[in-house]
């Protein structure tokens, strides 16, 4: 049973609003009241060491060559979706290269002019694109940042529409990033499967 494609309209949508950089390049004298916001108190954080995140380390995991490793990793990657529902991956197997590729890529098209950006805007009822994404009302806060928002994967989802040709690496760049994170993503279902006491490709299949 082939796993079922959302149509793209049911991501949702967002109410269409100004351009951060526009904004800024009004000279405003002061921040609109959309985008500010009142002090917020949190609650402090303890330090001990047992509230410590859980870390997961990948290449022991895929280790099978040191029995002990790997089951000690296993058990802590159950603790870790069982206790907490989060947890630090290290050692993850995706290339530095690819990973800084990816933010230089990022970070030269929100450099570029704002009418070329305005070229992969959202469109109506859907948050893929570029602008802001999640505003649902009129007078929502807003924070002081636009976004990107873009659907790689499934492959039967992508819209090229809103896939950059400035700059001219960026899909390259895109593709390699998030065929690495997949498979990072695959191997961790696989072993989370594990812990179940299911086969490795229940949990990976449902994606």
């Amino acid at each position: 049973m082939e796993p079922e494609v959302l149509k793209r309209e049911d991501n949702g949508g967002s109410l269409p609003v100004e351009n951060v950089q526009a904004l800024a390049s009004k000279n405003l004298k002061e921040i609109l009241p959309r985008y500010l916001r009142p002090e917020a108190e949190f609650d402090q954080v303890s330090s001990e060491e047992s509230l410590d995140i859980p870390v997961i380390d990948m290449k022991k995991l895929l280790d099978d060559q040191h029995p002990l490793n790997h089951h000690d990793v296993m058990a802590r990657l159950h603790l870790a979706c069982k206790d907490w529902g989060v947890f630090q991956l290290i050692n993850h197997g995706v290339s530095e290269e690819v990973i800084e590729k990816m933010k230089i890529d990022i970070e030269d098209f929100f450099q570029l002019p704002l009418e070329k950006k305005k070229a992969y805007s959202q469109l109506p009822n859907n948050i893929e694109g570029y602008r802001q994404a999640f505003v649902v009302s009129e007078d929502q806060k807003l924070d002081w940042v636009d976004m990107f928002f873009l659907v790689s994967l499934p492959v039967p989802q992508r819209n090229m529409r809103f896939k950059p040709t400035h700059p001219t690496s960026f899909r390259e760049s895109l593709d390699k990033y998030s065929w690495e994170l997949q498979q990072v993503t695959i191997n961790l279902l696989k072993f989370m499967s594990r812990n179940l006491g299911l086969k490795p490709e229940t949990l990976p299949n449902m994606f």
